[in-house]
């Protein structure tokens, strides 16, 4: 176990994916000139359960991601924009007094292991999330195109599709529990085919235009 600078945000990060934040507030600030002196600069991202990222006072989700920075930019805004990559995940064993900002004890999680038996279900599951993105960029616009390129490491692979399909932040916690790479694929799958059922479901089949003018006798 170990102590390490947090930073609760609205969303969900996960293993293998990026991570870009606009940071502002002093506490935040404080953190970044304290980890800077690391190699390499890290620190674990946990998603909000109940709050809002600025101001502090919120609740917390215990599970989370370290992320680890690679790239700062100072801002004529005032602000510093930063990106970090999610590496390990981690369990929080206590939250510590903020100093000024979170803190928390937290324990690694097991890696997840590859076994060549699941390739098919890895494949089964790229196709459902690029099907389903490809789905939810008709309705609205998609952080990711459904033709993102992604790792050739299999494990790698597996986090980022979890990471780039259409879920709410619910369901992508219940993913980065997930305790084997067959779990997690399989999670993939059961969670993006309900989310593409929902999209169909609230899509009329026949959608009125628009530009016509409704008849009001019917």
């Amino acid at each position: 176990m170990t102590d390490l600078p947090m930073f609760p945000l609205g969303s969900v990060l996960f293993p293998y994916m990026p991570l870009q934040l606009r940071v502002f507030e002093e506490r935040y600030l404080v953190m970044l000139s304290r980890i800077l002196v690391n190699e390499p600069a890290e620190f674990g991202v946990v998603l909000i359960e109940r709050g809002q990222e600025v101001g502090g006072g919120e609740q917390r989700f215990p599970l989370g991601t370290v992320a680890q920075v690679t790239e700062l930019e100072a801002t004529e805004e005032g602000f510093i924009g930063l990106v970090a990559q999610g590496d390990r995940r981690i369990e929080v064993v206590e939250w510590m007094p903020e100093d000024p900002h979170p803190r928390a004890v937290v324990r690694e999680l097991d890696t997840l292991a590859w076994d060549d038996s699941l390739l098919p279900l890895l494949g089964r599951a790229e196709r459902t999330v690029r099907s389903t993105l490809a789905l939810a960029s008709e309705f609205t616009d998609q952080a990711w195109a459904a033709n993102v390129e992604l790792s050739d490491d299999p494990v790698a692979r597996a986090w980022q599709l979890a990471g780039i399909a259409p879920l709410g932040t619910l369901d992508q916690v219940t993913l980065l529990r997930s305790s084997t790479t067959e779990a997690l694929l399989g999670s993939i799958i059961e969670l993006t085919v309900a989310a593409g059922e929902s999209l169909r479901a609230s899509w009329p089949e026949e959608p009125l235009d628009l530009e016509e003018p409704l008849d009001p006798e019917g």
